[in-house]
Protein backbone atom coordinates (compact mmCIF):
# COMPACT_ATOMS: atom_id res chain seq x y z
CA UNK A 1 0.00 0.00 0.00
CA UNK A 2 1.30 3.40 -0.98
CA UNK A 3 2.22 5.69 1.89
CA UNK A 4 -0.46 8.28 2.57
CA UNK A 5 1.25 10.38 5.22
CA UNK A 6 2.02 13.15 2.73
CA UNK A 7 -1.66 13.30 1.72
CA UNK A 8 -2.74 14.11 5.27
CA UNK A 9 0.12 16.53 5.90
CA UNK A 10 -0.81 18.44 2.75
CA UNK A 11 -4.55 18.20 3.49
CA UNK A 12 -4.11 19.60 7.00
CA UNK A 13 -1.90 22.43 5.70
CA UNK A 14 -4.34 23.39 2.93
CA UNK A 15 -7.38 23.18 5.22
CA UNK A 16 -5.76 25.27 7.96
CA UNK A 17 -4.58 27.80 5.38
CA UNK A 18 -8.08 28.08 3.95
CA UNK A 19 -9.60 28.47 7.43
CA UNK A 20 -7.14 31.23 8.36
CA UNK A 21 -7.74 33.01 5.05
CA UNK A 22 -11.52 32.92 5.59
CA UNK A 23 -11.11 34.22 9.11
CA UNK A 24 -8.80 37.08 8.15
CA UNK A 25 -10.72 38.24 5.07
CA UNK A 26 -14.33 37.78 6.20
CA UNK A 27 -16.65 40.74 6.78
CA UNK A 28 -16.97 39.92 10.50
CA UNK A 29 -13.22 39.96 11.11
CA UNK A 30 -12.36 43.00 13.29
CA UNK A 31 -10.99 46.08 11.54
CA UNK A 32 -7.39 46.47 12.71
CA UNK A 33 -4.82 49.15 12.10
CA UNK A 34 -2.70 51.91 13.59
CA UNK A 35 -3.02 55.68 13.91
CA UNK A 36 -0.35 58.17 14.90
CA UNK A 37 -1.30 61.12 17.02
CA UNK A 38 0.78 63.16 19.47
CA UNK A 39 3.90 61.53 18.07
CA UNK A 40 2.78 58.09 19.27
CA UNK A 41 1.45 55.14 17.31
CA UNK A 42 -1.67 53.45 18.63
CA UNK A 43 -2.96 50.05 17.53
CA UNK A 44 -6.74 50.05 17.19
CA UNK A 45 -9.32 47.31 16.77
CA UNK A 46 -13.02 47.71 15.91
CA UNK A 47 -15.39 44.73 16.09
CA UNK A 48 -17.66 44.09 13.13
CA UNK A 49 -20.26 41.81 14.66
CA UNK A 50 -22.26 41.95 17.89
CA UNK A 51 -24.05 38.88 19.30
CA UNK A 52 -26.80 38.99 21.87
CA UNK A 53 -28.62 41.80 23.60
CA UNK A 54 -27.32 45.22 24.56
CA UNK A 55 -25.30 47.88 22.80
CA UNK A 56 -22.05 47.13 20.97
CA UNK A 57 -19.00 48.30 22.95
CA UNK A 58 -16.36 50.38 21.22
CA UNK A 59 -13.13 50.15 23.23
CA UNK A 60 -9.85 51.71 22.12
CA UNK A 61 -6.54 51.42 23.94
CA UNK A 62 -5.04 54.93 23.89
CA UNK A 63 -2.84 55.54 26.96
CA UNK A 64 -2.15 59.21 26.09
CA UNK A 65 -4.50 61.10 28.42
CA UNK A 66 -4.45 64.14 26.13
CA UNK A 67 -6.18 62.18 23.37
CA UNK A 68 -9.98 62.27 23.19
CA UNK A 69 -12.44 61.77 20.40
CA UNK A 70 -15.78 60.59 19.17
CA UNK A 71 -17.45 57.93 17.06
CA UNK A 72 -19.64 58.73 14.04
CA UNK A 73 -22.22 56.10 13.05
CA UNK A 74 -25.30 55.53 10.94
CA UNK A 75 -27.45 52.64 9.75
CA UNK A 76 -26.12 50.69 6.79
CA UNK A 77 -26.94 50.79 3.95
CA UNK A 78 -28.76 54.13 4.23
CA UNK A 79 -28.18 57.81 3.59
CA UNK A 80 -29.10 58.71 7.18
CA UNK A 81 -27.37 61.66 8.78
CA UNK A 82 -24.33 60.63 10.81
CA UNK A 83 -24.85 60.41 14.57
CA UNK A 84 -21.98 61.22 16.94
CA UNK A 85 -21.06 59.59 20.26
CA UNK A 86 -18.36 61.02 22.54
CA UNK A 87 -15.58 58.69 23.66
CA UNK A 88 -15.25 58.56 27.44
CA UNK A 89 -11.85 57.97 29.01
CA UNK A 90 -11.44 55.03 31.38
CA UNK A 91 -7.79 54.75 32.38
CA UNK A 92 -5.81 53.83 29.28
CA UNK A 93 -8.93 53.24 27.18
CA UNK A 94 -11.53 55.33 25.38
CA UNK A 95 -15.04 53.87 25.43
CA UNK A 96 -18.52 54.27 24.04
CA UNK A 97 -21.22 51.93 22.70
CA UNK A 98 -23.18 51.72 19.46
CA UNK A 99 -26.95 51.45 20.00
CA UNK A 100 -28.46 47.99 19.69
CA UNK A 101 -30.11 47.20 16.35
CA UNK A 102 -32.64 44.63 15.12
CA UNK A 103 -31.36 41.17 14.23
CA UNK A 104 -29.25 41.39 11.02
CA UNK A 105 -29.26 45.20 11.29
CA UNK A 106 -26.01 46.83 10.24
CA UNK A 107 -24.26 50.04 11.23
CA UNK A 108 -21.24 51.74 9.68
CA UNK A 109 -18.97 53.60 12.05
CA UNK A 110 -15.69 55.46 12.22
CA UNK A 111 -13.49 56.84 15.00
CA UNK A 112 -12.13 60.39 15.13
CA UNK A 113 -9.31 60.92 17.63
CA UNK A 114 -8.23 64.42 18.67
CA UNK A 115 -5.24 65.83 20.53
CA UNK A 116 -5.26 69.61 20.50
CA UNK A 117 -5.33 70.58 16.82
CA UNK A 118 -4.31 67.08 15.66
CA UNK A 119 -6.86 64.73 14.12
CA UNK A 120 -6.73 61.04 13.21
CA UNK A 121 -9.52 59.03 11.57
CA UNK A 122 -9.84 55.24 11.80
CA UNK A 123 -10.50 53.31 9.68
CA UNK A 124 -10.16 55.25 6.43
CA UNK A 125 -13.37 53.61 5.23
CA UNK A 126 -16.08 53.17 7.90
CA UNK A 127 -16.27 49.73 9.48
CA UNK A 128 -19.56 47.86 9.03
CA UNK A 129 -20.90 45.85 11.93
CA UNK A 130 -23.88 43.47 12.06
CA UNK A 131 -26.08 42.61 15.03
CA UNK A 132 -27.23 39.06 15.66
CA UNK A 133 -28.49 36.77 18.38
CA UNK A 134 -26.29 34.41 20.38
CA UNK A 135 -25.75 30.91 18.99
CA UNK A 136 -25.56 28.12 21.62
CA UNK A 137 -22.15 26.51 21.92
CA UNK A 138 -23.86 23.12 21.48
CA UNK A 139 -24.70 24.15 17.90
CA UNK A 140 -21.75 26.41 17.08
CA UNK A 141 -18.91 24.06 18.04
CA UNK A 142 -20.25 20.93 16.25
CA UNK A 143 -21.04 23.04 13.15
CA UNK A 144 -17.51 24.47 12.96
CA UNK A 145 -15.96 21.05 13.66
CA UNK A 146 -18.09 19.30 11.02
CA UNK A 147 -17.32 21.89 8.32
CA UNK A 148 -13.60 21.90 9.11
CA UNK A 149 -13.43 18.11 8.99
CA UNK A 150 -15.49 18.06 5.77
CA UNK A 151 -12.92 20.37 4.20
CA UNK A 152 -10.10 18.19 5.53
CA UNK A 153 -11.52 14.95 4.12
CA UNK A 154 -12.44 16.69 0.86
CA UNK A 155 -8.83 17.80 0.38
CA UNK A 156 -7.49 14.39 1.41
CA UNK A 157 -9.86 12.70 -1.05
CA UNK A 158 -8.72 14.94 -3.89
CA UNK A 159 -5.03 14.45 -3.17
CA UNK A 160 -5.55 10.73 -2.68
CA UNK A 161 -7.37 10.47 -6.01
CA UNK A 162 -4.50 12.24 -7.73
CA UNK A 163 -2.11 9.67 -6.21
CA UNK A 164 -4.53 6.83 -7.12
CA UNK A 165 -4.98 5.75 -3.51
CA UNK A 166 -7.93 3.41 -2.95
CA UNK A 167 -8.89 5.23 0.24
CA UNK A 168 -9.85 8.33 -1.78
CA UNK A 169 -13.38 6.98 -2.24
CA UNK A 170 -13.76 6.37 1.49
CA UNK A 171 -12.49 9.88 2.30
CA UNK A 172 -14.94 11.32 -0.23
CA UNK A 173 -17.89 9.56 1.45
CA UNK A 174 -16.82 10.77 4.90
CA UNK A 175 -16.54 14.29 3.48
CA UNK A 176 -20.12 14.14 2.14
CA UNK A 177 -21.55 12.92 5.45
CA UNK A 178 -19.74 15.67 7.38
CA UNK A 179 -20.72 18.35 4.86
CA UNK A 180 -24.38 17.31 5.00
CA UNK A 181 -24.35 17.33 8.80
CA UNK A 182 -22.45 20.61 9.13
CA UNK A 183 -23.98 22.49 6.21
CA UNK A 184 -27.56 21.27 6.01
CA UNK A 185 -28.40 20.23 9.57
CA UNK A 186 -26.28 22.35 11.91
CA UNK A 187 -25.87 25.20 9.39
CA UNK A 188 -29.59 26.06 9.25
CA UNK A 189 -29.74 25.77 13.05
CA UNK A 190 -26.90 28.30 13.28
CA UNK A 191 -28.70 30.62 10.87
CA UNK A 192 -31.96 30.31 12.79
CA UNK A 193 -30.40 31.04 16.17
CA UNK A 194 -28.37 33.96 14.83
CA UNK A 195 -30.87 35.60 12.45
CA UNK A 196 -34.23 33.86 12.76
CA UNK A 197 -34.00 32.32 9.27
CA UNK A 198 -33.38 28.67 8.40
CA UNK A 199 -31.91 29.18 4.92
CA UNK A 200 -30.96 32.37 3.09
CA UNK A 201 -29.30 30.87 0.03
CA UNK A 202 -30.88 29.92 -3.31
CA UNK A 203 -33.83 29.99 -3.92
CA UNK A 204 -34.58 32.35 -1.02
CA UNK A 205 -31.58 34.65 -1.13
CA UNK A 206 -27.96 35.19 -2.07
CA UNK A 207 -26.17 34.48 1.22
CA UNK A 208 -22.83 33.11 0.01
CA UNK A 209 -22.31 31.11 3.19
CA UNK A 210 -25.35 29.00 2.33
CA UNK A 211 -24.82 29.07 -1.43
CA UNK A 212 -21.17 28.02 -1.30
CA UNK A 213 -22.14 25.02 0.84
CA UNK A 214 -24.82 24.16 -1.72
CA UNK A 215 -22.33 24.40 -4.61
CA UNK A 216 -19.72 22.27 -2.87
CA UNK A 217 -22.27 19.60 -1.93
CA UNK A 218 -23.61 19.55 -5.51
CA UNK A 219 -20.07 18.86 -6.75
CA UNK A 220 -19.77 15.96 -4.32
CA UNK A 221 -23.17 14.57 -5.30
CA UNK A 222 -21.88 14.42 -8.87
CA UNK A 223 -18.74 12.66 -7.64
CA UNK A 224 -20.90 10.22 -5.65
CA UNK A 225 -22.93 9.47 -8.78
CA UNK A 226 -19.71 8.75 -10.67
CA UNK A 227 -18.52 6.45 -7.86
CA UNK A 228 -21.80 4.52 -7.81
CA UNK A 229 -21.50 3.79 -11.52
CA UNK A 230 -18.44 1.75 -10.70
CA UNK A 231 -16.32 3.41 -13.35
CA UNK A 232 -13.33 5.73 -13.06
CA UNK A 233 -14.33 8.32 -10.45
CA UNK A 234 -10.86 9.70 -9.89
CA UNK A 235 -11.41 12.81 -12.02
CA UNK A 236 -14.78 13.51 -10.40
CA UNK A 237 -13.28 13.31 -6.90
CA UNK A 238 -10.42 15.64 -7.83
CA UNK A 239 -12.79 18.18 -9.42
CA UNK A 240 -15.18 18.06 -6.45
CA UNK A 241 -12.25 18.58 -4.08
CA UNK A 242 -10.96 21.55 -6.09
CA UNK A 243 -14.48 23.03 -6.28
CA UNK A 244 -14.77 22.72 -2.50
CA UNK A 245 -11.45 24.49 -1.95
CA UNK A 246 -12.49 27.30 -4.28
CA UNK A 247 -15.97 27.93 -2.88
CA UNK A 248 -14.82 27.71 0.72
CA UNK A 249 -12.16 30.31 0.00
CA UNK A 250 -15.07 32.76 -0.24
CA UNK A 251 -14.99 34.65 3.08
CA UNK A 252 -17.54 33.49 5.64
CA UNK A 253 -20.71 35.63 6.01
CA UNK A 254 -20.25 37.38 2.64
CA UNK A 255 -23.61 38.66 1.39
CA UNK A 256 -25.10 37.44 4.64
CA UNK A 257 -28.45 38.22 6.23
CA UNK A 258 -29.17 41.95 6.22
CA UNK A 259 -32.03 43.86 7.80
CA UNK A 260 -34.08 45.72 5.19
CA UNK A 261 -34.57 49.18 6.65
CA UNK A 262 -36.81 50.41 3.84
CA UNK A 263 -38.98 47.29 3.87
CA UNK A 264 -39.63 47.86 7.58
CA UNK A 265 -40.54 51.51 7.03
CA UNK A 266 -37.66 52.60 9.24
Amino acid sequence: MKSRWWVWVAAVALTLGSAVYQRMTGPTNPARGTVTIGGREHRLRLTRTHPGAGDQPVVLTVPDRDVGGRVAWRRYPTTDAWQVLPLERDGDTLRTALPHQPVAGKLEYQVLLERGSERAVFPGRPAITRFRQDVPAGVLIPHVAAMFLAMLFSTAAGLGALARHKQAGRDARICMVLMFLGGFVLGPLMQYYAFGEWWTGVPFGWDLTDNKTLMAFAAWLWAAWRMRRGGEARTAIVLASVATLIVFAIPHSTWGSEYKWEAQGS
